[in-house]
């Protein structure tokens, strides 16, 4: 069974007087335990991809299945949105951290409407920070974080609510190339475990960690690729 599997996706915009299409008649399968780039340059319209992937937005035409069920693009929001934390971990590039939390705190923020204990929710927290080599941080917060722990955090709060599925967004991109690494490192080991991983990013050095690579330019699948 698919991960991830997009039937003829296309997304288009309305930018002034113009119809801007970010996507074209896109179709992807990825399968349960791959890790997968997703590359391209920048406005290739592999962004415009991963947030179609993420139900952070809606395909103008197409079909999306999520674990081999067709996902309801014109349910609720709130269905949506339960949907997306139930199955997706996003890791994004600028981490998207609150500077004011501690690292414990921003890991358990995924968790605060969903029905688990307070004391379940505080153990698999710590159990996460420690997975990813920040026993003894708990407490600190972002800014006294290096930018390599600072990643480390938000891929445990990723896994908080134990999706199948890790969207990592250009992970190293604000990382030097000793973190970087670092930070592929956990994501392999994610991998392993039988995550799916799917890399979005332009550097070819990131796609080589992947098995596989899916190449987007001018919002299609490259030709050989798929």
């Amino acid at each position: 069974m698919s991960a991830i599997e997009l039937k003829k996706v296309s997304k288009s915009y309305k930018t002034g007087q113009f119809n801007v299409e970010a996507l074209r008649d896109v179709d992807i399968q990825i399968e349960k335990g791959e890790m997968v780039a997703i590359m391209g340059p920048s406005g290739s319209g592999k962004s415009t991809l991963m947030h179609i992937i993420g139900l952070l937005d809606h395909p103008t035409r197409g079909e999306l299945y999520i674990d081999g069920k067709q996902v309801d693009l014109k349910m609720p929001d709130a269905q949506l949105a339960k949907l997306r934390s139930d199955k997706i971990g996003f890791v994004f590039q600028t981490f998207n951290l609150l500077s004011k939390l501690s690292a414990l705190d921003n890991v358990l923020m995924p968790t605060q409407y969903r029905k688990v204990g307070k004391r379940d929710r505080l153990s698999r927290a710590m159990e996460l920070l420690a997975e990813v080599g920040l026993k003894g941080r708990e407490k600190h917060r972002p800014p006294e974080l290096s930018g390599g722990q600072i990643q480390r955090v938000a891929i445990a709060r990723s896994l908080i609510n134990n999706p199948d599925i890790i969207l990592a967004d250009e992970p190293t991109g604000n990382l030097d190339s000793k973190s970087g690494t670092e930070i592929m490192n956990v994501l392999i080991e994610l991998n392993k475990k039988g995550k799916t991983v799917v890399l979005i990013t332009h550097d070819q050095r990131i796609a080589d960690f992947a098995s596989r690579t899916i190449r987007i330019l001018d919002g299609a699948v490259e030709k050989g690729t798929k």
